[in-house]
């Protein structure tokens, strides 16, 4: 993707791990529970390492993003396990509640107040022609969606039900989104899928 200048800017991708009912974490998310009850499931196809389209997933994942957004609650939840930025990139965070910027071993939390626009410029600036990486949150994902800021979504479906918790796609009132798949792949564990958002 060029900007007016030219310049190649990556895409602005939705990532997110979801349950063949749709959520995204399960209920009671909380500091002791990051994904919420149950919600842990959504992520093993991370963790177990014996599945080649898994690895390459995430290898990819990781090497074409150049700075990830998240939202207070996800960084609330996450920091602490994480113990660094999610990705080894900088990081942006809404919020409204004002905050200095948070340095840690691989890149930083920048800490954005003014909303989803100001914190994709700082994002994209920071990326330097890689992808802005939307993840660990439904109300960040949708508020990008609503606003049209979001070029590709990329789905890990889980073949699990979880019954309860976080939907991806709620509150995204009547407004009509149409995709268009581009990718699909699939290991016994997830469903990858990945759709450019039609403008």
């Amino acid at each position: 993707m060029d900007d007016e200048a030219g310049e190649v800017m990556g895409s602005i991708v939705l990532n997110m791990s979801v349950s063949l009912d749709g959520y995204s974490a399960g209920p009671g998310v909380a500091v002791e529970r990051p994904m919420g009850e149950g919600g842990e499931r959504l992520h093993e196809w991370l963790f177990t390492g014996d599945s080649e389209v898994d690895a390459r997933v995430a290898r990819e994942l990781s090497d074409s993003t150049g700075a990830v957004v998240v939202g207070r609650r996800t960084f609330d939840v996450g920091v602490d396990l994480w113990q660094d930025t999610p990705f080894p990139v900088p990081c942006f965070v809404l919020t409204h509640e004002p905050r200095e910027r948070l340095p840690m071993k691989s890149a930083a939390f920048t800490f954005v107040t003014d909303g989803v626009g100001r914190a994709l410029e700082q994002a994209r600036a920071a990326a330097a022609g890689k992808n802005v990486l939307i993840m660990g949150g439904a109300h960040t994902a949708q508020q990008f969606l609503s606003a049209g800021l979001v070029d590709e979504v990329q789905i890990q479906l889980v073949p699990v039900l979880l019954g309860a918790g976080v939907r991806l796609f709620d509150r995204l009132g009547t407004q009509h989104i149409e995709l268009e798949r581009t990718r699909l792949l699939a290991s016994e564990q997830v469903t990858h899928l990945r759709f450019r958002v039609r403008k």
